[in-house]
């Protein structure tokens, strides 16, 4: 059953705080087996807010309350001289997956990057055997690249 007409989509407020640090919590967990801590969740969905140049939250709301959301961070492309907007921390309450919420969501990303002329793009990064997303991502008009993700951290 498909959801859309009853679901809303809008950028988070400082108030949906305890939602999004929960929303990170249960993803790690669930996606990568990471127990992330809370007080580092907390800081980092505070420092969101905090700095808005970095980034912003999405909620979806229906039956009065939030059933998904999702982080869109911002990355410089000199070769596009243009944004891309990266897709981040997506998380669907599971008694709501599969009925159009991260739709929902996704399109929302579009239309408002559309307004954004600096903005060439959205990216997102998912795990290798999360095929489900992957499926979703690929309906939804996105492709997969070549690029492989390598990372080094500095602090955990």
């Amino acid at each position: 059953m498909n959801m859309s007409d009853q679901l809303s989509v809008r950028k988070a407020f400082e108030s949906d705080f305890e939602t999004l640090v929960q929303f990170n919590i249960a993803m790690a967990l669930e996606t990568e087996q990471k127990h992330l801590s809370r007080s580092k969740i907390e800081s980092g969905v505070k420092r969101l807010f905090q700095k808005p140049e970095y980034g912003f939250y999405l909620v979806a709301e229906a039956d009065r309350r939030i059933v998904g959301s999702l982080m869109v961070t911002k990355e410089w492309s000199d070769w596009r001289n243009g944004l891309f907007w990266w897709i981040q921390s997506v998380y669907v309450l599971p008694e709501y997956r599969r009925r159009g919420v991260y739709r929902s969501m996704y399109q929302k990303v579009g239309k408002m990057a559309k307004n954004h002329p600096e903005v060439c793009g959205s990216r997102l990064y998912v795990e290798r055997e999360n095929f489900a997303a992957q499926q979703t991502y690929t309906r939804l008009g996105m492709s997969k690249t070549h690029y492989i993700m390598f990372e080094e951290l500095f602090r955990k």
